[in-house]
């Protein structure tokens, strides 16, 4: 009876994956379609970015070279292994070209330059324009054969021209996306760390803990990040972390404000006092109880909190504070539209590149502002 009793037992309702006022926050964003496919938009260019050496590059992806599979985007081999003398090999050297392709075969990517690769085959001084502006006895003028070289291919074009120093605009763009997309996504997630911790720690405690907090951040908001951006690019060179590190000092105090007032505004509740005389420790409080509702205008702020950071990367590398130089920048792409205005596909490519990047995290950020609005949520 009693092993009926269980068998007869109706099956536990298994817990959603979201709660209900999550689903209906997804809703929501969903509801919002510009947001909702710039969100996917933005996610497939940011994984084709991940890609870019499969994309752009100066070396084959795969060779066959007598019987042996290479991987040259992946392995460094020595020139020495093709018959040559040097330790990095040239893949785009005819004669590095001729000895594999007699001797096995060649899979390039689409593009075939890296975001640092000299095209010296091109058919005027750089920069030069788009490929597809010349005719093909153009075009091929600078190529050993002519039109009947091989190399003179859809692969070796520059798509979108060369710079002022004949590096594929493309090949360039691309890898300043995935780069200034990284940097930040890195600076936005250390900041937020950092500006919720100091903010919850703020709000909840109060007291002599907040007005001494206060005044801290008021004494460091105030320093001129320019200039000390100038004193440390005097000592140190520079680099991408380095830049990292020095924005991060600053960032994270954007979040500081948002996050201090949702925990003043939460730290007397019933369920806080309660869980207070229970004995639970502060910081349980804090992060279990208190966190999860000061995350609601945290999250809205963080597509908007992103932008800035790209903003910010893009506009210290146009002055010349930013990467190292020949690093791929859409900042230097827009100095280097400065200096040739004969040149109009440099600053029509960085200004479509980052206007459609920083309208689509816009437009994120405003679905998720839509997602989380109580009037909405609860309607």
């Amino acid at each position: 009876m009693a092993e009926a009793a269980i068998e007869s037992a109706p099956a536990r309702p298994r817990r959603p994956f979201l709660s209900p006022l999550n689903q209906r926050r997804l809703q929501n964003f969903k509801a919002n379609r510009r947001g909702y496919w710039s969100l996917w938009i933005f996610l497939f260019l940011f994984v084709l970015s991940l890609f870019s050496e499969l994309i752009a590059n100066d070396k084959p992806i795969i060779a066959s070279y007598k019987g042996e599979i290479l991987f040259p985007v992946l392995v460094a081999y020595p020139e020495e292994k093709f018959g040559g003398f040097y330790a990095v090999t040239d893949y785009r050297d005819p004669v590095i070209q001729d000895e594999i392709n007699s001797n096995g075969w060649m899979v390039w990517p689409p593009v075939r330059y890296s975001y640092q690769t000299v095209n010296n085959a091109i058919p005027e001084p750089a920069p030069a324009k788009p490929s597809w502006l010349y005719d093909k006895s153009k075009r091929c003028s600078q190529y050993p054969k002519g039109e009947a070289d091989e190399n003179c291919t859809v692969g070796n074009w520059n798509w979108l021209g060369t710079d002022d120093q004949a590096r594929d605009v493309l090949a360039r763009v691309l890898y300043g996306f995935r780069i200034s997309v990284l940097f930040g996504l890195i600076l936005t997630l250390g900041s937020s760390l950092i500006g919720v911790a100091a903010g919850a720690v703020q709000g909840y405690f109060g007291g002599w803990t907040d007005l001494l907090f206060q005044r801290f951040i008021e004494i460091w908001s105030a320093i001129p990040v320019l200039y000390l951006l100038l004193i440390v690019s005097a000592i140190l060179p520079p680099g991408f972390f380095i830049l990292l590190g020095l924005m991060l000092l600053f960032s994270w105090v954007a979040l500081v404000g948002v996050v201090r007032a949702e925990f003043l505004r939460a730290r007397n509740f019933e369920y806080v006092n309660a869980a207070r005389a229970l004995g639970v420790p502060n910081l349980t409080i804090m992060f279990r109880h208190l966190l999860p509702n000061a995350m609601v205008a945290t999250l809205t702020f963080l597509p908007f909190l992103l932008s800035g950071s790209i903003s910010t990367l893009t506009s210290l590398d146009y002055l010349g504070f930013g990467l190292p130089p020949g690093s791929a920048s859409l900042g230097e792409l827009l100095k280097q539209a400065q200096r040739n205005l004969n040149a109009p596909w440099l600053g029509i490519s960085g200004f479509i590149v980052i206007s459609v990047m920083l309208s689509l995290l816009v437009f994120i950020g405003e679905a998720t502002r839509d997602a989380f609005d109580p009037r909405k949520t609860f309607k």
